[in-house]
């Protein structure tokens, strides 16, 4: 096993600007590696964190979120595990896939999405990350809701505090007050909406939140409230950099631009292998019930274990060619992409693999289908290059681009 100090440093401003060399460095080199900043062990390899992640031993649980989540979210069904966590699960998922999400929520979507393109499409130039991506995913999540839109901005304010505190590796005393208090903030915006919901019941999610019931167990307001907190934050933060990532990576491969211009049934690949390539979110935790043996070393019992998805999504020992970006391979499957049987780790895997997975890939078809028809000829702007930013999440902060003018 391997120290911080003998491997590349996860919290180094050269880390921050390019991981990818890092993690390969790690892969081959230090496939373990305890960092004494962060007091987790850190794996890197494809096999590691997938075995991490679907865990089909009970070698490992989520009680780093009681520490990692709680204090900005309150607890929520990340933390919890059997049956407690199989009846939450079956409350809150049938909003998310089947005749809700096709029936109810992809008007929402579409309504949404295009609201945002008519405001540029007349420009010829637009900043799809300020512009689009930023906005359009918490637009929807507060539409299908029942929030006001006008509150768009607290929204925005709220998850953004909420991923810097999850990201807040290093420990900065003030990103961890704004944590605590987005949670403080938040709970007095929503209990009260929560309540009145219980009481004239609609046809929008947090309806449904307040009506479900399974097995005789229905959610409490703090339950709802924090489910409501987590999916702003989580479908927020990397639905907004899932978007931006693709469209960086198809212009800075043209060819396989062009080919998704004549081709949309290519958007689910081009979405699949952004998110191995490019993945929105680097890295999740995880605690070790017992000792486990991973490549490199063992971790002990106890422990906190940092998956690095960003690594693990480029091992060369899973797929040919990994730092090149290829809608096209053949080691990669579209069609199970956006399900517990992915074969990239993106969503993690598993009884925690993202609930929210198929409202994310509606989001992105519907939304990058009206991108392209809005913009026919899309190209970067004059003289610039995509950089992404970040380390606990990861995603272009800018991309201005140019295109002809189209009419609505």
């Amino acid at each position: 096993m391997s120290t911080a100090q003998q491997a590349p440093d996860i919290l180094s401003p050269e880390f921050a600007a390019d991981p990818y060399p890092a993690y390969a460095a790690m892969r081959e080199k230090n496939p373990l590696i305890w960092h004494e900043a962060t007091q987790s062990y850190i794996i890197s390899r494809y096999d590691d964190v997938e075995r991490v992640f679907k865990d089909k031993k009970s070698e490992f649980t989520t009680g780093n979120y009681d520490w990692q989540l709680e204090p900005v979210h309150g607890k929520t069904i990340l933390q919890l595990s059997g049956r407690e966590h199989a009846v939450r699960r079956a409350l809150v998922a049938p909003a998310f896939r089947g005749s809700d999400l096709q029936e109810k929520f992809l008007p929402v979507i579409e309504r949404n999405s295009l609201a945002l393109i008519d405001a540029f499409r007349e420009t010829g130039s637009a900043d799809i990350v300020t512009d689009y991506a930023t906005r359009f995913p918490v637009n929807v999540i507060a539409d299908m809701l029942g929030l006001d839109k006008a509150d768009h901005a607290r929204f925005h304010g709220w998850y953004t505090a909420v991923i810097a505190f999850l990201g807040n590796l290093s420990g900065d005393a003030e990103v961890t007050a704004a944590g605590e208090r987005t949670r403080r903030e938040f709970a007095e915006y929503m209990i009260p909406i929560i309540r009145d919901r219980r009481d004239n019941l609609g046809d929008d999610l947090l309806s449904t939140l307040c009506a479900a019931e399974v097995d005789g167990v229905r959610m409490s307001d703090e339950d709802i409230k924090a489910f409501c907190s987590l999916l702003l934050a989580a479908g927020g933060e990397t639905t907004d950099k899932a978007i931006a990532s693709i469209l960086a990576n198809l212009l800075m491969n043209p060819e396989q631009l062009a080919a998704v211009y004549e081709d949309r049934s290519l958007i689910p690949a081009a979405f699949a292998e952004t998110l191995r390539y490019t993945p929105p979110v680097h890295m999740i935790m995880r605690q070790s019930a017992t000792d486990v043996e991973v490549s490199g070393g063992t971790i002990p019992q106890g422990a906190t274990v940092t998956c690095l998805i960003g690594a693990a999504n480029r091992d060369e020992r899973r797929y040919g060619d990994p730092d090149r970006f290829d809608i096209f391979r053949d080691d990669l499957t579209t069609t199970s992409a956006f399900s517990a049987a992915a074969d990239h780790l993106a969503f993690a895997l598993g009884r925690h693999f993202c609930v929210g997975a198929l409202l994310a890939k509606a989001e992105v078809e519907i939304g990058m289908n009206q991108l392209l028809d809005a913009m026919p000829d899309l190209r970067l702007a004059d003289g610039f290059d995509p950089v992404e930013q970040g380390v606990f999440t990861r995603g272009p902060q800018s991309l201005p681009v140019q295109f002809t003018p189209t009419d609505a």
